[in-house]
Order: C-alpha cells, then structure tokens, then sequence
C-alpha cells in the first residue's frame, strides 16, 4: 500500500479547519504528509491544528485577498499537493441574490482558486511535479434551487480544470477535481437543519438513503495526489453515493 503514502509531502489545504477541508487533512496527516491548513478563523484552526497534531501548521488568511496570495505562497515555500477547498454557503432565491453576494460565492470558489493554482503551480512546474485538487459540486451536474451563485461558481471549477490540465500537464503537474456530495458537514447542516422537505429530497435523491462522511472525500483526495494516482490527470470525481447516476 505504499503508493498511497505522501510522507514528507507537503500539502495545503483550503478550508481546512473544518468540514471538508479538515476531514482530507486528517486523511493526508495519516498518510504521512505535512499539512498546512487555511482559513479565515483562527480559532477553528488552532483547534484542527490541535487534533491533527504535529505534521499540521496553518495560517489564518482569507483567500479572497487575491493581492496577498503571492506572497502567503512564497511564505509557505514549495507545495507539492494543493487541495481547494474553501467554501462559503448562500441559500437563496436566484431573484434575491444581489450582485454583491454573487461576486463574494465566485470571488471565494472560483477566483481565490486560480490566484492559489496558479501561484503554487509555479513552483511544481519548475520542479517537474505536483497535485492540485480543485473540489467542485453535485451541483454542477443537476440543478438545484436556491443555489445559483454557488451553483454557477462550482459549474466553472470544470471549465478552470480543463484550461489548467491544458496549460499544465506538459510541466508535470495534475489537476483533478473532487465532486462531493452531500456529506455530513456544518455547511451541509446549515442548508438543511431548518428545511425538513430539503432534507428528505436529497436523501431521496441518493441510492444508499445516507450521507456521505468527510472521510470518504479524504480518501478520494489521497488517491488523487499519491503515487498510486500519478496516470489520473483532468478528471471529475463524484463522490456521492451514486446520487449523480440515480438523479
């Protein structure tokens, strides 16, 4: 099982102090990576940071300063697994939504994510290797309601991941992206907590009747930037239970 191991790689991770982000670094942490995780609160961070142990670091940054990536790249040095996965919620109509919000769901999923590519993809494609995982959305394969920023921003992910595996295969670095689906999450909780007819439909929506667990995205991130898939380049993974086949 070797070629699942990262030891010694360093990997960052965007949001990763909790959710998602937190569930591929505990993955990554295991497998023998150090792991630098990012976001905005530093308490979850400390916290995460904490649990994860001594392979972990972080830095407590918001990812939409754009201006700043640059230098927060150079700070961290050479990064040899990059996973996207900040994330913000907004649940409404699409006639409520207002530019403002819109611009801030793509400035954090879409924008932040090629400032943070395509400055660490410097340093790999120097070096001849490197991983990024981009993490999209169910739903950027079936519609939902109320979701339209998020929706739209999750639906550029495979547009930026084609352009990235274009421009960047010939340096050695892969670019594949994640499409989780509904996993048990804080951010999830929040979409559904207080919508009992959301909730039931989504779970009607998913063969197995059950949601998914941060793990299992860890998983799938881990053979993503591991040796054991070094021939896996441009590809959208959905990792939902079959609820994108059954939809």
């Amino acid at each position: 099982m070797n070629a699942f191991r990262i030891d010694g790689k360093k990997a960052v991770i965007t949001g990763g102090g909790s959710g998602l982000g937190f569930g591929i670094a505990k993955i990554f942490v295991d497998a023998g990576a150090n792991v630098v995780i990012i976001g905005r609160n530093e308490e979850k961070l400390k916290s995460a940071q904490h649990e994860l142990g001594e392979q972990c670091t972080y830095k407590a940054f918001d990812v939409t300063q754009l201006d700043k990536i640059p230098a927060l790249v150079e700070e961290i040095g050479n990064v040899d697994i990059l996973v996207n996965c900040a994330g913000v919620h907004l649940k409404k109509w699409a006639w409520e939504v207002t530019d403002e919000e819109f611009q801030n769901v793509l400035n954090v999923h879409v924008m932040s994510v090629f400032a943070l590519s395509r400055e660490v993809a410097k340093g790999m494609a120097q070096r001849g290797e490197g991983s990024i995982i981009l993490i999209s959305s169910m739903t950027a394969i079936m519609g939902m309601k109320q979701v339209v920023a998020y929706t739209t921003a999750k639906s550029a992910i495979l547009g930026l991941q084609r352009a990235l595996v274009a421009d960047l295969s010939v340096k050695g670095v892969r670019v594949n992206t994640i499409a989780p689906g509904w996993i048990d999450t804080p951010m999830l909780h929040k979409a559904i907590d207080n919508d009992a007819p959301r909730k039931a439909k989504i779970l009607d929506r998913i063969p197995t009747r059950s949601f998914g667990d941060p793990d299992d995205i860890g998983y799938a991130a881990l053979y993503l930037a591991s040796p054991a898939g070094k021939y896996v380049n441009g590809v959208f993974l959905p990792v939902d239970a079959g609820a994108a086949e059954a939809f």
